[in-house]
């Protein structure tokens, strides 16, 4: 008999659940704060999670106060609106498209790297997507491993958010992310998740 799935992995179940099992997305919260500190240890965990030419196109925006916020509100679904107005914090997760100027700093066994995007705007985008996306799900789990509750959310204008609070035109807002302290009547029933079988083959 083979063991149970939660007894094959290195993280005890306790943490098992915190990231994955037991958390939900929220999409009500407290008014407790989410402090600085809580996001620095979030993302000098987070920042370390790997990245196609360890490219960090990631731009996170914090929008801690209510004036900021109201900013970000006629760009939203009207179900998004409520639960960002009652949120302590919301983070913008944008994507910077000329990420590849640091790539000498952090891709430096490549010196040349930076040369093969220069040129290729609609490439360097794609890649921007691509590894923001990567660093996103990394921060949502990061959020949970500081004990916090995520809301992640697509439902909105993008461009008219990225002409409010990235007007240089150098970034493309993914999705926006409420963050804090779970309300008790933050959660809707789990959805159902397709089985391994699904999923996964071999050959």
């Amino acid at each position: 008999m083979s063991a149970p799935a939660g007894e094959l992995l290195a993280l005890d179940r306790a943490a098992q659940d915190l990231l994955f099992r037991a958390a939900r997305t929220a999409n009500a919260f407290t008014d407790e704060p989410v402090d600085e500190e809580q996001v620095r240890a979030i993302h000098d965990l987070v920042r370390h999670g790997p990245t196609a030419l360890n490219a960090q196109p990631l731009r996170v925006l914090l929008l801690r106060s209510a004036s900021a916020r109201a900013r970000l509100l006629p760009y939203l679904s009207a179900g998004n609106r409520d639960k960002t107005a009652g949120a302590p914090l919301t983070a913008v997760l944008a994507a910077d498209v000329d990420w590849h100027d640091r790539l000498p700093e952090l891709f430096p066994h490549r010196p040349g790297a930076r040369d093969w995007f220069a040129g290729d705007p609609a490439g360097r985008e794609a890649q921007a997507r691509f590894n923001a996306a990567l660093q996103i799900g990394y921060l949502l789990v990061g959020v949970r491993a500081a004990g916090l509750a995520a809301g992640p959310m697509a439902g909105f204008d993008a461009a008219g958010v990225e002409r409010e609070f990235f007007p240089d035109g150098r970034h493309r807002v993914l999705l926006l992310m409420n963050i804090g302290r779970p309300a008790p009547d933050a959660w809707r029933e789990r959805l159902p998740r397709l089985d391994y079988a699904e999923v996964v083959g071999t050959l």
